[in-house]
């Protein structure tokens, strides 16, 4: 579902639109949920190596969904701020779409599980071991593989970043 952003002069670069999912800490996770009724999610997530990184429950409505159908898409918001004068909020914002496999591989699941924990708290090398040791067997990492993205600005911040 590549289309060409109707408003093209308010899209962001490809490297504008990583920065900002670099530096947002959390977005919603857009599933096709069961007879076809969407189904968000919002998620913490950390952006590395060209994807995206997720963590979850061993069991749930998002790993049942994801095993049906892979095709997803996340969306974060990284400015949101309304001018009531001009009726309008100026926001800049990014879809990225792709596919997600639930990891269960203990060694890849524990390499991405130290990125996401290095995003919360990269100082902290014996907090992230201790975590990980307690907690490694009851979860599952997600890893989303970027097909495509597109990020947006309000019109009035064009030249104002």
């Amino acid at each position: 579902m590549k289309r060409k952003m109707r408003r093209f002069k308010q899209q962001l670069s490809e490297e504008e639109s990583i920065e900002i999912l670099c530096s947002t800490t959390s977005g919603v996770l857009s599933l096709c949920g069961e007879d076809m009724h969407p189904y968000g999610v919002p998620l913490s997530h950390v952006y590395a190596n060209g994807n995206l990184y997720f963590h979850s429950a061993l069991n749930g409505y998002k790993l049942d969904l994801i095993r049906q159908n892979d095709n997803v898409s996340f969306t974060v918001i990284a400015k949101d701020e309304i001018h009531p004068d001009r009726y309008t909020t100026y926001f800049l914002s990014v879809i990225v779409f792709g596919k997600i496999r639930i990891i269960e591989n203990e060694a890849e699941k524990k390499r991405i599980l130290e990125i996401l924990g290095h995003r919360c708290n990269a100082e902290d090398e014996e907090g992230l071991s201790a975590e990980l040791k307690k907690g490694l067997a009851r979860c599952v990492a997600l890893e989303m593989t970027i097909d495509h993205l597109t990020g947006k600005q309000a019109i009035e911040l064009i030249g104002n970043q």
